[in-house]
């Protein structure tokens, strides 16, 4: 079977000419993406707070990669007319990017002291892009998190939804006369599992038997709550859109077995169901499968309910439906076994409760990321699924990308491969019926990649981080996404013209 999925991938790539002259939309929505820690810089600039990202990468910059940080980054903050210029030159319809709650809110708990100066670099940089006709899409939490709740539990205190409700009626209030797409969250998986259930994300707590459940619970109710504060309060003048982001691997299963089907579905509600199926679905609360085997599982190891919280009837309905639309992070995916590929996890933990084997083929092209590879279809694979799953719904691709080594240079052949194969697999979903408004590439430059710091990269536009002006130069890739926002065709034979040219004056 393994081999059948490679052929699949080597005949779909044969295709090109005939499939050249399929087209997106002209109103679908083309664009790049960024968020705030990755680029901005200017971490402790005009009233900035700190965050959870700052704390940890200086208190413990050994568990960087190359024991760096987001102190300066690609500079932003100072560089956002030469961001907004990089947006132009691609030609791109929109933008997502995310706004830092500490740049706004320096005291968290205290709303109504907003920070001027970090509202002013937000309205200087969503002005830029409105005065060119770039749609701005604004995230509203990309993971760094103020140190200060952090301090108070973060994600895991009760008191969060409340918080994160004051921060976002900031937001709308002073940005949704320009900002008509807005994100609660981006990827809640990342946040709660690496973050409070692992320890691959900030804040690392590693609080494997709770800590993933407990953050999706209360990160789900301050989602429904910013929702209907922009609903209710908002939304009647501002005419924009609210959803969430979630980061949606596809899960195949290894075998046509049951067994492994089973597995596929469980490894499916623990990485993107778990926050899905209490927004999207019909029934509303946690998917019912994996309730089920935590509840078991929990009984089992002493304790004296389930590890996963269960939502009160009103706050199930309050989470149900409180999404105009589906953020879809899709970068690649796997094959699951219920018996084989298995690896040791903790006891008890989200990946022990699920107890399934992960396989990705060595034929597979491999990104500099180990989790990244180009899998055959995956995005037509998840979001066929997503949309079979929850009919009528919305979506939005809001990344996907491929990353690089540090010396990988300008001429990315890999990423472009991947970027044509990924738009080419979006077109076969759109083609299904599929409803998806827009693609936003990760990442429009360089940026710090969190745990593995500055040595992958996943810019269209390298960014040179030995210069103090942070100089950005257009790879090759973004010649070829260009002409594809441009032309709407994804034409495998185009080639940049004077590209040659451009790399012999030094570029």
């Amino acid at each position: 079977m393994k081999f059948i999925l490679y052929i699949g991938l080597i005949i779909a790539s044969c295709h090109g000419k005939r499939r050249q002259d399929r087209r997106f939309p002209d109103d679908f929505l083309f664009g790049t993406a960024t968020a705030a820690y990755q680029i901005e810089g200017a971490y402790n600039a005009d009233g900035k707070g700190e965050n959870i990202w700052d704390r940890m990468t200086h208190t413990r910059p050994h568990v960087i990669k190359d024991m760096s940080n987001g102190d300066i980054a690609a500079n932003s903050y100072y560089n956002y007319k030469r961001d907004v210029e990089m947006m132009r030159e691609l030609g791109v319809d929109a933008y997502r990017f995310s706004f830092s709650w500490s740049r706004i809110l320096p005291n968290p708990l205290a709303p109504y002291k907003v920070n001027q100066a970090g509202v002013d670099f937000y309205n200087n940089y969503i002005n830029e892009m409105v005065k060119y006709n770039i749609t701005p899409m604004a995230t509203l939490y990309h993971w760094d998190l103020p140190q200060k709740l952090q301090d108070l539990g973060g994600f895991l205190n009760p008191l969060f939804p409340e918080w994160f409700e004051d921060y976002a009626r900031v937001v709308f209030e002073n940005f949704g006369d320009r900002v008509k797409l807005f994100l609660t969250f981006n990827e809640p998986r990342e946040v709660c599992f690496e973050g409070y259930g692992w320890s691959t994300k900030a804040p690392i707590l590693n609080v494997t038997d709770v800590g993933t459940y407990l953050c999706a619970k209360h990160l789900l109710l301050g989602h429904a709550k910013a929702y209907y504060a922009y609903v209710n309060d908002f939304k009647s003048t501002q005419q924009g859109q609210c959803g969430i982001t979630i980061s949606s691997a596809w899960f195949g299963p290894l075998t046509d077995s049951e067994e492994d089907h089973f597995a596929a579905e469980i490894k499916r509600q623990a990485e993107w169901g778990l926050y899905a199926e209490p927004i999207f679905s019909e029934e509303g609360g946690f998917p019912k499968e994996l309730s089920h085997i935590v509840a078991e599982k929990s009984l089992e190891m002493g304790y004296k309910q389930s590890r996963m919280p269960e939502f009160t009837d009103e706050e199930r309905k309050l989470v149900q439906g409180s999404s105009d639309f589906f953020g879809v992070n899709h970068y690649s995916a796997a094959l699951v076994s219920a018996t084989e590929h298995k690896t040791f996890n903790p006891v008890p933990s989200l990946l022990a409760d699920i107890d399934v084997g992960i396989y990705t083929s060595p034929e597979w092209l491999s990104s500099a990321s180990t989790w990244l590879q180009l899998a055959p279809d995956s995005i037509y694979n998840a979001l066929n699924f997503l949309h079979n799953k929850y009919p009528n719904t919305i979506f939005y691709i809001t990344e996907n990308g491929w990353s690089t080594t540090s010396d990988a240079g300008l001429i990315d052949e890999d990423r472009i491969t991947y970027y044509r194969s990924a738009l080419n697999s979006l077109l076969d979903t759109l083609e299904a019926g599929v409803n998806v408004k827009g693609y936003m590439a990760w990442s429009l430059m360089d940026n710090f990649e969190w745990m593995e710091g500055y040595t992958e990269l996943f810019g269209l536009y390298e960014v040179d981080f030995q210069s103090e002006a942070r100089t950005r130069t257009p790879r090759k890739s973004a010649f070829i996404y260009k002409e594809i926002i441009k032309s709407r065709v994804i034409d495998p034979n185009y080639e940049p013209e004077n590209l040659t040219m451009w790399i012999d004056e030094g570029h």
